[in-house]
């Protein structure tokens, strides 16, 4: 059994009603009573496309998946919920990605974890600290050394959240 990590993001479609979709979803790959989802916070999106505001969630839980079976059942619920891959960092349905997976550091063509971008991105480091706030990185890294209030001003708690 993995403790994993998951960053949840929309921008289109109901945004927030994607987020409780997939964390509806998310309960068919996590084991009995260990899904825990974050507030879900708005942010700007990333890069140059006009697009609207996303809405970002975590979400861990425990699962017996492996790494590739759970990215594979990850990209089945974003393409269940109508996610196209047109555009880099463009707007979506839904997004989902494996953040950790257990304490592993993974590198093949797939699936990179822990994902490469998370230490960046506000919209997971807040959301994950609120999840899991004594969380240790795979590289010894403790997260909440890299949270600061700078961080936590750039987001906004969003409308609604998943009751799980």
């Amino acid at each position: 059994m993995a403790q994993v990590y998951v960053a949840l993001g929309a921008n289109l479609a109901d945004p927030i009603g994607q987020l409780n979709c997939a964390c509806e979803a998310l309960l068919s790959l996590a084991n009995a009573d260990s899904l825990r989802v974050s507030p879900f916070y708005r942010s700007a999106p990333m890069g140059d496309v006009e697009q609207p505001d996303y809405v970002n969630a975590v979400a861990g839980f425990s699962t017996d998946l492996s790494p590739i079976e759970l990215l594979d059942a990850l990209q089945a619920i974003e393409n269940q919920q109508g996610r196209i891959r047109e555009l880099r960092w463009g707007p979506r349905t839904l997004d989902l990605d494996l953040l950790l997976y257990d304490d592993q550091c993974i590198d093949i063509p797939r699936l990179v974890v822990p994902h490469y971008g998370m230490r960046e991105r506000s919209f997971v480091l807040v959301p994950l600290s609120y999840i899991a706030p004594e969380l240790i990185l795979p590289d010894g890294t403790a997260l909440a050394s890299l949270i600061n209030d700078s961080l936590k001003a750039e987001l906004v708690l969003a409308d609604a959240l998943i009751a799980v």
